[in-house]
């Protein structure tokens, strides 16, 4: 299948590696062009020399982030087709053990980065829309133990891209979020801890019985942002080997 993505323009944020850097690579296998961000400069060099991207160290906390990632796709490739908008996971910890600090930082970084990069992206999209995709978690669909940042936070993005969906119709705009469950990260390995039987009782809890690995992320995300998807907007796609119960 052609996904459409020849010529096209996208910003994937959190592309130095993990789930970002699986879609940054689908993507450009697929014939886009990509300007990809993370905060370590020497982890987004890489990724960008790799690919043959456009690298940006940007932090999606920053304010001044959005306009500085939207400046790079428009004078390296003349345009602008969308955005993954994908932010590492927050600290884990339960609710009421988070720090007001904590709950600050995650929100001024997954939440409200993530609306001032949605805001920049649809003011530089072309007359003929674009596509949006945040990556969230299946904390959307049902709360994850230990991760009360998450579950606190991803949920409202995802109703956010609801409601985005609903606005930007009209203007052919098309706003979806990716549901990622147990796929093969730093972060999911960092969650597990060293203990090779927390992998194992993941694993058990999972219809397909394994991790997901990310590439199988990356070609999810490529066609959601795609013109194959183009009558695909407002919809939460898990992307979990089937862990979601919840329809």
């Amino acid at each position: 299948m052609d996904l459409g993505l020849n010529g096209k323009a996208f910003v994937v944020t959190g592309g130095s590696r993990g789930l970002g850097l699986a879609a940054a690579t689908a993507l450009v296998g697929e014939g886009a062009s990509v300007v990809l961000s993370a905060r370590s400069e020497a982890a987004v060099a890489s990724a960008a020399d790799a690919l043959g991207a456009t690298g940006v160290v940007a932090d999606l906390a920053d304010p001044a982030a959005p306009g500085r990632l939207v400046a790079a796709a428009q004078d390296a490739y003349g345009r602008l087709d969308g955005a993954l908008i994908s932010v590492g996971g927050p600290p884990a910890g339960a609710a009421l053990e988070l720090s007001d600090e904590q709950w600050q930082t995650a929100f001024d970084s997954l939440f409200l980065g993530a609306v001032r990069l949605c805001r920049a992206v649809v003011d530089a999209l072309p007359e003929e829309g674009g596509s949006l995709a945040l990556v969230l978690s299946t904390s959307v669909k049902g709360p994850i133990a230990g991760l009360a940042a998450s579950n606190g936070l991803r949920p409202g993005l995802a109703m956010l891209a609801k409601t985005m969906a609903d606005e930007l119709g009209p203007r052919a705009i098309r706003v979806n979020g990716l549901l990622p469950g147990r796929v093969d990260t730093d972060r999911v390995r960092s969650l597990d801890g060293p203990d090779p039987a927390a992998r194992e009782r993941a694993e058990a809890g999972i219809p397909l019985r394994r991790y997901g690995n990310p590439e199988e992320f990356g070609r999810v995300a490529a066609f959601v942002l795609s013109p194959a998807a183009s009558y695909l907007t407002g919809v939460m796609v898990p992307v979990d080997g089937g862990a979601s119960r919840a329809l």
